[in-house]
């Protein structure tokens, strides 16, 4: 329900501060190189998921939609199909696209284009901004999770309320980035 990236990203963040002390770097210069490289591994782990069945999205009439019930997926589940037999929005395909690469397009144009890696934090403030927005507009057809209290269930899910920090946190990011002068070409 929004931890496995979130709480993962957590983790990335620790890890980039801890590696860029030890090598004495600038941590919103190797935050943005992370950043930028991230949408290629977000594609393929949605396309994984895809591919397992997993983190399928709410039931649909739409005539794309899915059934994520095969027999694999039976013999896993003890005989059942946890998504039910109703077709379902294939959310993991629309997250492979806006996450990985629609968010790759928008940096790799930021990087190539308007020059962002000379302004430290801008891609890595582009990244929280686009990810967060994306998987925000995205939950509106994954499963709903089952987790959230009755009061906010069916209002908000917890992969839009772990996102709405991300996105605070890359609008400040990119206010940062814009405001310093770009670093000279060495």
């Amino acid at each position: 329900g929004g931890m496995s990236f979130h709480g993962g990203l957590a983790g990335v963040i620790l890890a980039m501060v801890l590696f860029a002390r030890s090598r004495k770097l600038t941590f919103f210069a190797l935050a943005d190189i992370v950043a930028t490289a991230t949408p290629i591994g977000l594609f393929f782990g949605r396309i994984a998921n895809f591919i397992n069945g997993e983190l399928w999205g709410r039931t649909t009439s739409a005539p794309w939609g899915m059934v994520f019930c095969n027999q694999r997926i039976m013999e896993i589940s003890s005989g059942s199909c946890p998504a039910g037999l109703e077709p379902r929005h294939p959310s993991q395909l629309y997250e492979a696209t806006l996450e990985g690469l629609v968010l790759f397009a928008i940096l790799t144009v930021a990087t190539l284009r308007f020059d962002s890696l000379r302004r430290p934090g801008l891609n890595a403030g582009l990244f929280l901004v686009f990810y967060g927005l994306s998987r925000a507009v995205l939950e509106t057809v994954r499963e709903p999770d089952l987790q959230m209290p009755d009061f906010l269930r069916g209002t908000i899910t917890m992969g839009m309320l772990l996102s709405i920090p991300m996105i605070l946190a890359g609008a400040w990011l990119i206010n940062r980035a814009l405001k310093q002068p770009k670093l000279a070409v060495a």
